[in-house]
């Protein structure tokens, strides 16, 4: 039986996590790079424990979330977030991106996020529970899928934003704009100064004309604790004592 576990984001907010489904910082940094606003219709594809619309919660959420996962555990754990939480504005769906949906808002959409499968299949140690060999490897979706799926949601100008491993960045930019989907801005984050990239953050835009901003590298740690920058992004929306 799977054991749930009530992670608090604010005083209101809670996030349902589980072995099978949880989150990590990598979730905080997309939400924040995403610069979602409150008038956006938004998907986050692959939501597994819905980390990312709960984030959005926390202050000026957008207009709509439709947080979409294959898994069905999965989004049971989202519907047990939503419900604690009381919070509106979160459409769960159980779907597979590669088919989308019945009503899936095509052309509608002003940001796609997706914090998708970083390893490709069969590339390095594989998960033992099959819900985290599904969120780690490129089992069910792979990028392509991600980037095809997102064109099909997104308006023109309708804005994809991506996380995954620097190794994986010309996979990402190319499936990009082999979907009409053109690399606008990205991030590195690394651990410290000293340490190289672990992950990147990227934008595209649904046709755009060709032009990349790269912005200031992102630093997790300083000396025992952590950069005042992530400290402010952990804290966004957090009630004041």
């Amino acid at each position: 039986m799977t054991e749930y576990k009530y992670e608090k984001l604010t005083d209101k907010i809670y996030v349902c996590a589980s072995n099978e489904h949880r989150f990590g910082t990598d979730a905080f940094l997309l939400a924040d790079f995403s610069q979602y606003r409150q008038k956006d219709k938004v998907c986050d594809l692959g939501t597994g424990c819905g980390i990312i619309p709960l984030i959005m919660q926390k202050k000026m959420p957008p207009q709509i979330i439709y947080a979409v996962d294959i898994q069905e555990n999965a989004v049971a754990q989202l519907k047990l977030s939503i419900e604690k939480s009381g919070v509106s504005g979160i459409v769960p769906i159980c779907a597979d991106m590669r088919e989308l949906w019945e009503d899936a808002p095509l052309g509608q959409l002003d940001l796609v996020i997706c914090n998708p499968p970083y390893k490709a299949v069969n590339a390095g140690i594989e998960s033992v529970i099959t819900s985290q060999k599904i969120a780690r490897h490129e089992i069910m979706c792979n990028i392509d899928d991600v980037c095809r799926c997102s064109s099909k949601l997104l308006k023109f100008g309708g804005r994809l934003c991506v996380c995954n491993r620097p190794e994986r960045l010309a996979d990402v930019i190319c499936a990009m704009r082999n979907n009409g989907i053109e690399p606008k801005r990205i991030r590195f984050v690394s651990k410290n100064p000293e340490s190289s990239p672990w992950l990147f953050l990227i934008e595209g835009k649904k046709g755009s004309k060709p032009f990349m901003k790269i912005e200031q590298q992102l630093y997790i740690r300083s000396g025992n604790g952590f950069t005042d920058e992530l400290k402010k992004i952990y804290e966004i929306g957090k009630e004041k004592p």
